[in-house]
């Protein structure tokens, strides 16, 4: 916001022709606000509002862009791609699995349309379908805008359960915007002050091994393996490695945004610091602490079958649906059976789940103490 009133102020001073325009977001965050103005820091009275606020808005109008008569250029001198892009071609595997273009988010969004928000509410917490939108790499790269795709859903005329859910995660996107901008100590810290005070763990061994996939948790190394390979991750997963992080590794939450913003095409900075405070306990309307996901039963309950997990991790493949989330159960004689042994061709948990959820409970009440 100080930025762009800067812009402002010099486009004034040197008396230069501006416009404003909305950026990609369905309403500007100061324009959602309670009745006394102030703002709101729960997600569902914000989202009611601001949901209102923008179905009362005039429809916009519908731009015909003209074609261009001649080519004007106002950059002499250009970056060129090539002293920008790392040295290193790590990124091309990403176009094995991204096609970001205008007209690719039209066919992505056309397809969440027909084929998936039917059952959008129920399919996109299993990570081995194609249940979730993946419209948001097309949302930060600019090819799409969130009111393109209101619109869209809005043209539904059946609208169910699965309408609804879709469109409340457009609404937690706009709520990560505005508490940015309200509270713009989101980016920089701890929203909820007393966690300043939480007893975080410095392990740069557990750190590694929880960004490379290999903490012994099946469902939590899936999600963070395809993430280095893909740019994303499922959206129930994101949740899982984020609480594992936090609470069975107790480390602190601004590790793991920072590693989501570095490896997320998708990234997105309310986003990802809200959800990231979310997860921890320490944000706004956030998940209380002491709700603490157990990756087996996660994994158990959403990738019954282990596709997802098998997919990332292929040294499991072989490993039976009774054991896929919990490898290291496996008798001895099994494990060489199938040629997979646990604590050497995949690793054993880096915690114990009952110890670590004890620990960061133990942790969370000390809070209380201060």
């Amino acid at each position: 916001m100080q930025k762009e009133k800067k812009i402002r102020d010099v486009f004034l001073k040197n008396e230069v022709e501006f416009k404003y325009f909305k950026g990609n977001i369905l309403n500007e965050f100061q324009e959602v606000t309670k009745n006394d103005g102030t703002p709101f820091k729960v997600f569902t009275p914000f989202w009611r509002n601001a949901e209102q606020k923008y179905l009362s808005l005039p429809p916009s109008k519908n731009y015909i862009v003209k074609k261009r008569t001649k080519v004007i250029s106002f950059f002499k001198n250009c970056v060129e791609p090539k002293s920008i892009l790392p040295k290193k071609n790590w990124y091309k595997k990403f176009e094995n699995y991204w096609k970001v273009s205008e007209n690719d988010s039209k066919k992505v969004l056309s397809s969440l349309i027909n084929d998936k928000i039917k059952e959008y509410g129920s399919a996109r917490d299993f990570p081995s379908i194609e249940g979730t939108s993946k419209l948001s790499p097309y949302i930060k790269h600019g090819q799409i805008h969130v009111s393109t795709i209101w619109k869209r859903c809005n043209e539904i005329k059946s609208k169910g359960i699965g309408y609804r859910k879709y469109i409340n995660e457009l609404g937690w996107r706009e709520f990560s915007h505005s508490l940015i901008n309200f509270f713009p100590e989101f980016l920089k810290g701890n929203y909820r002050k007393e966690f300043d005070k939480f007893p975080w763990v410095k392990n740069e061994k557990f750190l590694k091994a929880w960004k490379s996939g290999m903490t012994g948790y099946p469902i939590v190394d899936a999600g963070m393996r395809e993430l280095y390979e893909t740019g994303w991750m499922h959206n129930r997963i994101r949740m899982v490695v984020g609480s594992f992080l936090v609470k069975h590794l107790r480390i602190n939450w601004t590790e793991g945004e920072k590693h989501f913003r570095n490896c997320l095409l998708d990234f997105n900075k309310a986003n990802n610091v809200a959800q990231w405070q979310w997860v921890a306990g320490c944000g706004a309307d956030a998940a209380p602490y002491f709700r603490i996901f157990n990756p087996i039963l996660q994994g158990e309950k959403f990738d019954k079958e282990g596709k997802y997990v098998k997919k990332w991790i292929p040294e499991l493949s072989k490993v039976p649906q009774k054991f896929i989330h919990k490898p290291w159960e496996m008798e001895m004689k099994y494990q060489q059976a199938i040629n997979t042994i646990i604590g050497k061709d995949y690793p054993k948990p880096i915690v114990i789940h009952e110890e670590a959820r004890v620990s960061a409970l133990k942790a969370f009440q000390s809070l209380k103490k201060n």
